[in-house]
């Protein structure tokens, strides 16, 4: 696996999560963030950020997704969802599951 499959390709332009993780996460509410990418028709892939907000933050994922996006370099860093999340599933080793992610987060838009 490693970053490589984490590699978003939205407009025919390689987005990388990180890119995107390390400025949702300086969001002052924001514990923990993963991006993942899911098939797009328009753009053949589109970044989704998966959030650990503090508890109580009254922070809604509409205005975070604003947030981001008001800060990401490019159009094509824009993320199109915001999912908030309890917590980050993880494999022994500590590592987030962005695949499980992805797979929740489609089977809830269905």
């Amino acid at each position: 696996a490693g970053r490589k499959k984490e590699l978003i390709i939205s407009a025919g332009v390689n987005v990388y999560p990180q890119d995107i993780e390390a400025i949702a996460s300086a969001h002052e509410q924001v514990l923990e963030v993963a991006v993942f990418g899911v098939e797009s028709g328009k753009w053949g892939e589109t970044p989704v950020a998966a959030v650990v907000l503090q508890t109580d933050t009254g922070l809604d994922a509409d205005t975070l997704r604003e947030w981001i996006n008001s800060r990401v370099e490019a159009r094509f860093q824009k993320i199109s969802d915001v999912v908030i999340v309890d917590q980050m599933p993880r494999n022994v080793a500590g590592k987030t599951l962005k695949n499980e992610l992805r797979e929740n987060y489609l089977a809830n838009q269905k």
